[in-house]
Formats: C-alpha cells, sequence, structure tokens
C-alpha cells in the first residue's frame, strides 16, 4: 500500500490556529482541534481533523486537489459549529491509492465510510472543487447521513482538461522549491490567492522537507505525470474533456437541499452557473468575491454564504 509523506516533524499542524481564528474575528477561546482517522472499505486510512469536541459534527468539509483538511480551518472557525474537515485520499495524511486514481468517484466509498465512522446525524456535506464532486456523489451514496450539499465553485460542467488547467499546472508544473516564499509567489502568479500570509500557511502545512533541503508537496497529484485534476487525458474527445457530466445525475437525483457557492474570479463562469440554474432551478447560487480558493482567500465571507445557505 502507498503511504502519504509526512509533514516536517518540526512543523505543528495546529500553530496557524490563533492567527486564523484572528483573522476571522472568530470570538471565545480556540476550540480543541484534534487528528481523528478512518478506515475506507479497501483498508486504507482517512485522517481528518474534529473540530467538534465532544458534540457530533453538524458540517464535514472535503477540500479540493491537492490541498489538505487544514485549508478549511478558517472557515470553520468563522462559523463556529462542531465540524469536520477530511483529508481526501492521497491528500493530507490520509493514504495514497496505487492506483493514483483520484476521481470523485473513487473516492466516494472512503469518504462515505468515514461519515459511517466519525458522524452522528445527517451532516452538511462543504465540498470545494474536487470535494464537491465527491460530496454529491456521497450524498447520493449516504442519503441519510447528509441534511444538505454546498458545492464551493465546482459543477458537474467544469472541464478539468479546460477550466482547471491552470490549477492543472501550478500543482503539476514544478515539482520542488528552495524556499516557501518562492511557492507563495507561483501561487500568486497562477491566481490561487492574493493574501501573503494566508498562502504561507496554506503552503507550510502542505508541503515537507527533502533530505536535499528542497521543498516538495506533501499530495500524490504532485509526484505523478500527464494526469489532470479529474484523472481524464483531456485529448479532444468528449468524455474526456467533461468527465464529470454523469454527476449532474446525482446532483439531480438527491432530495436534499443542494446550493452553489460560486467564486467571481474562480472556474465557475456564467455558461457553468447558467447550466446549474438550468438543471437544477431549485438550488441557490451566490457568488463571494474571490479566487478559487474561497476558503483560503475569503473565509469569513465564505463562513457567511454557508450560514446563510443552511437556515
Amino acid at each position: 500500500m502507498s503511504t502519504p509523506i509526512e509533514a516536517p516533524a518540526t512543523v505543528d499542524e495546529f500553530a496557524f490556529l490563533a492567527s486564523d481564528a484572528e483573522r476571522v474575528g472568530a470570538a471565545g477561546p480556540l476550540p480543541t482541534v484534534r487528528r481523528v482517522w478512518a478506515t475506507a472499505p479497501d483498508h486504507r486510512s482517512v485522517s481528518g481533523l474534529s473540530f467538534a469536541g465532544e458534540h457530533p459534527p453538524e458540517i464535514v468539509a472535503l477540500h479540493g486537489a491537492g490541498l489538505n483538511a487544514h485549508s478549511f480551518d478558517p472557515t470553520l472557525l468563522a462559523l463556529g459549529r462542531p465540524a469536520l474537515s477530511l483529508d481526501l485520499p492521497g491528500h493530507g495524511r490520509s493514504d495514497w491509492r496505487e492506483d493514483a486514481d483520484y476521481r470523485p468517484q473513487r473516492l466516494t466509498a472512503a469518504i462515505a465510510a468515514a461519515l459511517d465512522q466519525l458522524t452522528v446525524g445527517p451532516v452538511t456535506l462543504l465540498g470545494h472543487s474536487l470535494g464537491g464532486l465527491t460530496a454529491a456523489l456521497v450524498a447520493e451514496l449516504r442519503p441519510e447521513r447528509v441534511r444538505d450539499v454546498i458545492l464551493v465553485d465546482i459543477t458537474p460542467g467544469v472541464s478539468p482538461a479546460r477550466d482547471a488547467s491552470a490549477v492543472r499546472e501550478f500543482i503539476q508544473g514544478k515539482r520542488d522549491f528552495a524556499t516557501v516564499d518562492e511557492i507563495v509567489a507561483r501561487a500568486q502568479q497562477f491566481g490561487i490567492g492574493r493574501d501573503p500570509e494566508a498562502l504561507m500557511r496554506g503552503v507550510t502545512l502542505n508541503t515537507r522537507r527533502r533530505a536535499d533541503g528542497r521543498l516538495e508537496w506533501t499530495h500524490h497529484l504532485a509526484h505523478m505525470d500527464g494526469l489532470t485534476i479529474g484523472g481524464a487525458s483531456g485529448d479532444g474527445d468528449d468524455a474526456a474533456l467533461h468527465p464529470y457530466e454523469p454527476i449532474w445525475e446525482s446532483l439531480e437525483s438527491l432530495k436534499v437541499p443542494v446550493s452553489l457557492i460560486a467564486a467571481g474570479r474562480g472556474m465557475c463562469g456564467p455558461e457553468h452557473i447558467a447550466e446549474w440554474r438550468s438543471r437544477l432551478p431549485r438550488s441557490p447560487v451566490v457568488t463571494v468575491a474571490g479566487p478559487h480558493n474561497l476558503h483560503e482567500a475569503a473565509p469569513l465571507d465564505l463562513a457567511n454564504a454557508v450560514r446563510d445557505l443552511r437556515h
């Protein structure tokens, strides 16, 4: 079984919580955040972060490709509700897949198992990008575990070969770096975010230092060649350009509320939003100013949008 690359021992994964809370104006003492684990049907481990204390989680957050559970720390602190943030397989501290297949359809069983083991009642599934598409499939598979589904800057109409090309190039275009500052500058170049402090935090929690002193990403996607974010080749045929298309049927079949939060400068353009409204006319769309990674660039605005949609 392939195993994840551990973050360097010198990095305290909870060292940024106080500054995250200050950034979003979270009142009161910091919640107790702890690392939790579940076991997928294939016996691989799924890791996550519990923001729930002794309470059952109300919200389960699923990050996007190339990120990890800590991506949602500021947003969950701003929400102030019992929550669980999971590392998708191949990311963070969750095990890698030997087949390196990280399409949403391949992640669903592992995340559903984590819901079974780490939650009690129906939850809000809050999924960004790849995590949003996975959330749709998990809700279809485990309807009794889901209260509602909120997708962040993703629809099944997004093409990983076209609309996610910048994200793919950022993740796979360069494999190692000299400093955190170099990675932050590259992220800004690709429009991943504008706040250097927030980017520094995200990079620190998503990289490790190799024996030769160079920094590299901890997630599996950065260690593979010739793959798109969605696992399709993008060679021109419709199935390759739109591998997420079947997930529309999953969203349309759900009996729980479904919402979309689009990023003003993200991947969901007017054509994606128009298609959403055509196919899911009773499912609201909210636009939040910011880039694709709203939970890192505009966590308070994202939290406010989530809070409104959950009412």
